[in-house]
């Protein structure tokens, strides 16, 4: 069984692809500029975007999938980031990773069942003096330890 796409103004993302159509060079601004409109990058537009762009589909959904920002499903209401570079790894983030998809009840890379959170890994926020780092709804967050997860949880998964 194929799982339903999710529920999104098809139209806003079609007049989004419509005027990148031609463009050189226009696959990663297009693919932002969807995203920013509707929130991810179905994978039932990919085809249409091929077509604007004259590529491939294949060559869409490569980009799609290779870069970590863009999505293919819809994110949770709050979206949480846990660093898994090197730097916050040997400041303890993985204990803070597992933590996090136990105390927000969610596994890595995915969104909550109800909407309400997504966690998600990251590579590097550039706090590597300070980590282990977070980016909670867009808001970087250093020394993240057990305390901070707490307050995190409370805020987001409630």
């Amino acid at each position: 069984m194929v799982a339903e796409s999710p529920t999104y103004n098809r139209e806003a993302a079609l007049a989004v692809i419509a005027s990148h159509a031609g463009m050189r060079g226009a696959m990663l601004p297009l693919l932002h500029a969807v995203q920013h409109a509707i929130g991810f990058v179905p994978d039932d537009l990919v085809p249409d975007i091929a077509l604007a762009l004259n590529i491939s589909r294949a060559d869409v959904h490569g980009v799609i999938t290779f870069y970590h920002d863009f999505r293919r499903r819809p994110a949770g209401r709050h979206v949480v980031k846990i660093c898994r570079a090197e730097a916050c790894q040997a400041r303890g983030s993985t204990a803070i990773e597992a933590a996090a998809a136990t105390r927000l009840g969610v596994p890595m890379g995915e969104t909550r069942e109800d909407g309400r959170v997504t966690l998600e890994p990251i590579y590097c926020l550039g706090l590597c003096a300070s980590g282990p780092a977070a980016l909670v709804d867009g808001v970087p967050m250093a020394r993240v330890d057990e305390a901070k997860l707490a307050g995190i949880a409370a805020r987001v998964a409630a």
